[in-house]
């Protein structure tokens, strides 16, 4: 290598410090470019890795119906009935899978008209509102987890 160099000109040494220098300067860039495509993958992937922990979760628990009142509609002082309330509207009240009991006055997505005391739903794990009716086949397994 150093017989090669005594052979070249100072004119040729400087254009293969010049070439030299170029490539670093293009390997550089490379290494930052594959640098922060690094560090985009690794967001992507933290992300997903919360979405996946929170899909895992269930939104919502499993209840028991205990009782469906019928609610009185409010009447104002000058006599005149509430026109939000509805009269058909009933309040429920249930008792979840952690065993809280939990009093609804608005029953959520699912027709109070429609259940019956002892009847399984889902409801939301924050809010508690009902969120679809659930068949008698989810009593066993729910049992099985309580215990």
């Amino acid at each position: 290598m150093a017989e090669q160099l005594r052979e070249l000109s100072n004119e040729e040494i400087r254009n293969r410090i010049k070439m030299f220098e170029g490539n670093m300067k293009s390997y550089k860039l490379e290494t930052n470019k594959l640098t922060h495509d690094t560090k985009k993958v690794d967001e992507a992937l933290k992300d997903n890795k919360t979405k996946i922990k929170q899909n895992k979760q269930l939104p919502w628990l499993v209840s028991n119906v205990v009782e469906i009142l019928d609610i009185e509609p409010e009447v104002d002082t000058d006599g005149q009935m509430d026109l939000d309330e509805k009269p058909e509207d009933k309040c429920v009240v249930v008792k979840t899978s952690t065993r809280n009991t939990i009093f609804l006055p608005v029953p959520g997505l699912v027709d109070s008209s429609e259940l019956k005391p002892g009847e399984l739903v889902g409801v939301n794990k924050d809010s508690y509102i009902l969120l679809e009716r659930l068949p008698a086949e989810y009593d066993s397994r729910v049992k099985s987890m309580e215990l």
